[in-house]
């Protein structure tokens, strides 16, 4: 993986759709931008489908990302749910792959577990901790947005500084070679 390079990560949703961009520069993870496409307004499915293509494709075209990094469904009890978000996270897809963009899956449990260290912390707890390392001042009202963040930021541990590069012994060994995500 080239060093230098823009991640776009995504968590889906048909209510609203969390996104956050970082810029990887000399291995170090820096804040872009961070939001949701508020998708409550409107009644009609497609209308929710269209409104994510246009959104994400203004995003693509802003800021050029080079990966994208999305937030893989969780299996709950709602099939209708489930469909509903498996549609919004088809049509982020199909919008990277128009661009050309690389694609990669996450699992919220993986997302939350490199953010936090903890697969099962809260939202409140990833945006904490998000907000710590990437040193946001002024944080979301909706913590959707902090989750498409968390997707970027786990595919760079994934794919940057943390793979192959870091081994941790204990969690001593993880604190003393990560001060800054221990908040």
């Amino acid at each position: 993986m080239e060093s230098d390079r823009i991640i776009l990560g995504i968590d889906p949703g048909t209510s609203v759709l969390g996104y956050g961009l970082i810029q990887v520069v000399k291995k170090e993870a820096k804040l872009i931008a961070l939001g949701v496409i508020d998708l409550s307004k409107f009644t009609d499915p497609y209308v929710k489908l269209e409104k994510i293509y246009e959104r994400l494709t203004q995003l693509i075209n802003e800021y050029k990302p080079d990966e994208m990094a999305l937030e893989a469904p969780f299996f709950g009890k709602n099939v209708q749910s489930m469909l509903k978000l498996g549609r919004a996270q088809g049509v982020a897809m199909a919008t990277g792959l128009a661009h050309k963009i690389p694609i990669m899956e996450y699992s919220p449990r993986k997302i939350k577990q490199a953010i936090t260290g903890n697969g099962n912390a809260s939202k409140e707890q990833v945006a904490g901790f998000l907000q710590n390392i990437l040193k946001i001042k002024d944080m979301p009202e909706m913590l959707d947005a902090t989750d498409g963040l968390a997707a970027a930021m786990c595919h760079y541990y994934q794919t940057g500084v943390a793979k192959g590069v870091k081994q941790y012994n204990s969690w001593k060994d993880f604190i003393n070679k990560n001060p800054k995500r221990v908040g």
